[in-house]
């Protein structure tokens, strides 16, 4: 009897030894199973992330683009060349922040590299700018409706002892034809780039939540001269309707035209000698918080899919 009782004894410890082995390998396999599938949707979810065209947001130098660089998730540093450009995410989606130099030529450079790289859906160039406007102020935004370039320009024919008179000076479309722009008619006219309807309708649509100044429509004038002659600078706002200038921006939008990617200049003003405003260096930070509100903005208005 004593011998069947301690083989009974035996077996249940066998089969409660075989239970909690069966319950461990359960177990074992339930947290394979949870780990394979999060890691599953994780790789699904970057891959549709990466599927998606990133918004492009350009800033000339290290004080206009790394604030809002900083603000990225996810980020890795890229660079080609010169320009730098840092990938994340805002709210999920693909963003690059692209630091292109100063300069039409630079920036041209570095927004063809950029679309021919990395396809964007959108690109919003920012930055400062000095104002044309007298009613506009340091921390003023302007977002640019339209954006032109101001260097592109036609001298009258002088001969030598006649003198220099820019006031006569005319525009120069260098997009007018494939002749001469110098020879065709045609050319002597102002060439604006309009900013794309739905970016400018995300930046309107949070400019009440900018509160260091006001947030209007404008034109944003570029080149590779920084105007301080104050009755120059007049010139340019009654004759082309400038509000700003800065000298990147009509380089981006020519190239994004060119590419038919949707652009837009926002610019805000870190000075303005038409009114005696002195330079900020704090614009740049304050604008890049409103860049990131429209870029917010503006992933909500994409399709989820």
């Amino acid at each position: 009897m004593k011998a069947i009782f301690q083989q009974t004894k035996e077996q249940r410890k066998r089969l409660f030894n075989n239970y909690a082995l069966l319950a461990f390998i359960t177990v074992l396999f339930l947290l394979l199973v949870v780990g394979c599938s999060s890691s599953s949707q994780s790789e699904t979810e970057t891959a549709q992330e990466s599927s998606k065209q990133p918004i492009m947001v350009q800033g000339p130098m290290p004080i206009e683009a790394e604030k809002f660089a900083e603000r990225l998730k996810d980020v890795e540093k890229e660079k080609s060349g010169t320009f730098v450009f840092y990938k994340g995410t805002v709210n999920g989606y693909p963003v690059i922040v692209a630091k292109t130099g100063k300069g039409m030529e630079n920036t041209a450079a570095a927004t063809a590299v950029a679309i021919e790289k990395y396809d964007p859906i959108a690109i919003i160039n920012q930055g400062t700018s000095g104002g044309h406007d007298p009613d506009l102020h340091v921390f003023d935004i302007v977002l640019g409706k339209r954006t032109v370039n101001i260097g592109s320009l036609k001298t009258e024919q002088r001969g030598e002892n006649e003198g220099i008179d820019a006031t006569e000076w005319k525009p120069m479309d260098l997009m007018a034809s494939e002749g001469s722009a110098g020879e065709d008619p045609d050319a002597e006219n102002i060439r604006y780039y309009k900013g794309d309807k739905d970016l400018l309708q995300a930046a309107n649509a949070v400019k009440d939540k900018y509160k260091k100044g006001k947030v209007v429509e404008g034109t944003i004038g570029s080149a590779d001269v920084w105007n301080n002659e104050v009755d120059r600078i007049k010139w340019f706002h009654e004759k082309y309707g400038t509000s700003v200038e800065e000298m990147e921006g009509a380089a981006a939008a020519q190239i994004a035209k060119a590419y038919d990617v949707p652009f837009l200049g926002i610019r805000i003003l870190s000075n303005n000698k038409v009114n005696g405003d002195e330079y900020n260096p704090d614009t740049a930070a304050a604008n890049q918080e409103y860049v990131y509100e429209v870029v917010e903005k503006y992933i909500s208005t994409l399709p989820s899919e």
